[in-house]
This record gives structure tokens, sequence and C-alpha cells, in this order.
């Protein structure tokens, strides 16, 4: 059974119960209802790309995100998947793993399936603005990069304030007495590096020595555990550690310990993200939440807002806050 069967027993046209399924255009009452009985005597199914050719839009977002087995990106992502799909819209996920090539392949694949609208998730989709290839693909459609920004017109940002979340970690080591704190920065991107501006600036404005005080660390747990034995051949003195991942944090916390070193009697850290990781080791550890939700939800509000017409054409930045545990 088809659109032509359906017009034919309904003994409507075709653009008459194209207009009932797709709901556009006047039809007149009992010529709707004699539709809508053929229709439900045969179980009738639209296609979804057949609607999409006569609406100009298949109603389906894409997401990118980097690598989907990073928890701060898979919460993302799933209050993404949940709002675009509650409200309607059919979702494709991709995982890029974040080198450039493979970043513009997925963008070539999203413009090639005619999505409506993309959401980049993380800054390090900051670099296919970089490309002359990534720029002539964003042209295609409306995009929201959360936690990143493209300066590009029809690109729109949900950014969380990095810079003021490492900030909140220096200040409330301070107030606690410490003095020799250091930052350990474990990934490469524009997020990174916004958080190490956050707390060299807080060191600054609190009176403390801001530069040579940033730590390169491998990411994850094990790359965590295996750091913690080279703080502990640094002849430097430290007391207090800002991280900028909660795993990462946790692995050198987890190493320190396993060397004797009491948390955070001899040394406090504090993680980024709030990752239920945070709320899991001994002890808990004092994290920056960075309100994935609220960055899932206003990067839909403001896709659907400009697929829609009901939305104002504008970048958000969400205030981070931070989350004090055991490990402080």
């Amino acid at each position: 059974m088809n659109i032509y069967d359906i017009a034919a027993e309904a003994g409507v046209s075709i653009s008459t119960v194209s207009r009932v399924l797709n709901n556009r255009g006047r039809v007149k009452k009992e010529t709707q209802e004699k539709i809508e009985a053929v229709l439900r005597k045969y179980d009738y199914q639209p296609s979804a790309v057949a609607r999409g050719l006569v609406t100009k839009s298949m109603r389906t977002i894409g997401i990118l995100t980097v690598d989907i087995r990073v928890m701060h990106y898979a919460n993302t992502t799933y209050i993404l998947e949940q709002e675009l799909s509650h409200l309607g819209y059919n979702v494709m996920v991709c995982s890029t793993g974040g080198l450039m090539s493979e970043n513009l392949r997925y963008l070539r694949m999203m413009v090639e399936k005619q999505v409506d609208g993309l959401v980049l998730v993380g800054s390090v989709f900051e670099e296919i603005a970089q490309s002359a290839e990534g720029l002539e693909y964003l042209r295609h459609m409306p995009v929201v990069i959360a936690n990143g920004s493209l300066a590009l017109e029809n690109v729109y940002s949900v950014l969380v304030d990095d810079p003021l979340g490492t900030a909140l970690s220096v200040r409330h080591l301070v107030q606690k007495g410490h003095k020799d704190i250091f930052y350990v920065q474990d990934l490469d991107t524009h997020s990174a590096q916004r958080k190490v501006e956050g707390f060299q600036r807080a060191m600054r404005e609190s009176g403390l020595p801001f530069e040579n005080r940033i730590l390169k660390c491998g990411h994850g747990l094990e790359a965590g555990i295996a750091f913690s034995q080279t703080l502990l051949q640094r002849e430097k003195r430290f007391t207090a550690l800002v991280f900028g991942e909660d795993l990462t944090a946790i692995g050198t916390m987890k190493g320190l310990q396993r060397s004797g070193v009491r948390i955070p009697d001899d040394v406090a850290v504090v993680g980024f993200n709030d990752s239920e990781y945070a709320r899991m080791c001994t002890p808990e550890l004092s994290s920056i939440d960075n309100k994935y939700q609220l960055v899932g939800e206003y990067s839909v509000k403001l896709l659907t807002g400009l697929l829609e017409g009901s939305g104002t054409e504008a970048d958000i930045v969400i205030r981070p806050v931070l989350v004090v545990r055991e490990s402080s």
C-alpha cells in the first residue's frame, strides 16, 4: 500500500493525501476523515524519506562527539539525544576520535545525509574552522557547538566558563591555606587552554607565583597513576593540585596514596567535570560541576529554535560551580 493506492481508494488526488499526511495546506473536513479512515484500515506508515521530500526536512539532527566512551562527552550526548528525540527529531550520533581528518569525514557525511542541524560536542571541533573544507561543510546547516566557540555566521555556542572553574578551585585552595598549588594539564584542547588561563589568573590575583606552575600529564586513570611517581620525584614542593578532568585526578590521587601520601592532609586535589567518578573514589574528589545537563538542554533549545524560527540567535555562557568533597 502506497500513497497512490491510498488516493485511489479514497477517491482523491495524490496531492490531497500528501497534504493530510504532512499536515500542510487546507483539506475539507469530510475529505480528511475519508483519507484518515483508509490510512487506519491499512495501518499505513508514511515513508520518512518521502515526507522529507515534501517538507524539505528529514527532522534529523547530527551529533558529533570526540569519544563517546568519555563520561563527560557521553553524559552531554545522552541529554542531547533524549531532548531531541522527545521533540520528535531523529538523531545520528558519531564518535570521531578527534583527528581533524576524521572530524571532516564525519562532517561531510552529515552534509551528505542532509541533516537539518548539527551539534558539535567539545572544544576540539574549534579546529574545524581552520580548514577550508570544514568551513564549506558547516555553511550548509545551523550548528551549535557545546562547550566550544566558532566565529561563523551560522554557528552558535553553549560555552562553559572554564576559566572561572579553575579560578574557583584556586580560590578554594587558597582559603584552605595552600600556597604551593600546581595545575595539571592532561589534554591539549581549547577548553584545556582556557582552564590554564583561569588558573594562572586566579594565582596572580591571589598574589601567588603562576609561572612554571603548569605540569603536563597523559589523560586517564593509568596516566594519572604513572604521573604520581613523576610528582614524587620533583624537588619542588607542592601541597595542592588542580586538574582539568576527574579521571586523571583520581589516578594521580590513587598513585600518591599507594606511596603513602595522605589526601588531603599532605596534598589536596581538585578535579573538573564533577563526574560520577568523583563520588566513587576514596576520599571523594572535590570537582568543578560544569553542568553538562544545562549544556545539553540549552544546546537543544538553541538549535531547535533556529530550525523552527522560534528562538534567539545568541551564544550562551554557563557558570560552573565548585563541589567541595573530602579530597580538599
